[in-house]
């Protein structure tokens, strides 16, 4: 199973990023989506797991704070903040995170952490990130995807 894992789009889905959604079985999205047209859009690819960021405004009260789902056997707990996962992770292999726009693949005490940066607009002079991730029988493999600067 191919995961496509995004985070503070920010209003915009590059076209880049788009061309990577089109191999996905599963899209996740760590918050800060924006507007409401770029949930629709990331629908119409595959299946969209997706909470709620800070920017995420009154459009958005209908998206979860927080998701815990299981693909391929792996269990993903997603939340926008780092600073808003739960001390106890029991059962759980991966958070999925955003806010920082760092992008961070990290090991700690057996979960792993993932930040995909931000692929929206570019901000704070970061490199434009997001990743794809293949699952199987509970193993996940995650590639970082760094894409091209534009002009946005």
């Amino acid at each position: 199973m191919k995961l496509a894992i995004l985070s503070d789009t920010h209003g915009l889905l590059r076209p880049e990023a788009a061309e990577r959604l089109k191999t996905a079985d599963a899209i996740l999205h760590g918050g800060d989506v924006n507007k409401p047209s770029i949930v629709d859009q990331l629908k119409q690819y595959a299946p969209l797991y997706i909470v709620r960021g800070n920017n995420d405004k009154e459009w958005a009260e209908q998206l979860p704070h927080d998701l815990t789902v299981t693909l391929g056997g792996v269990t993903f707990y997603l939340v926008h903040n780092k600073k808003e996962v739960p001390a106890d992770l029991t059962g759980i292999d991966a958070v999925v995170f955003g806010h920082s726009h760092k992008y961070l693949l990290e090991e700690r005490d057996g979960v792993l952490w993932l930040n995909p940066g931000s692929c929206g607009p570019r901000r704070f002079h970061q490199e434009i990130t997001m990743m794809m991730a293949e699952v199987e029988n509970g193993t996940l493999q995650v590639e970082k995807i760094v894409i091209p600067q534009g002009t946005a």
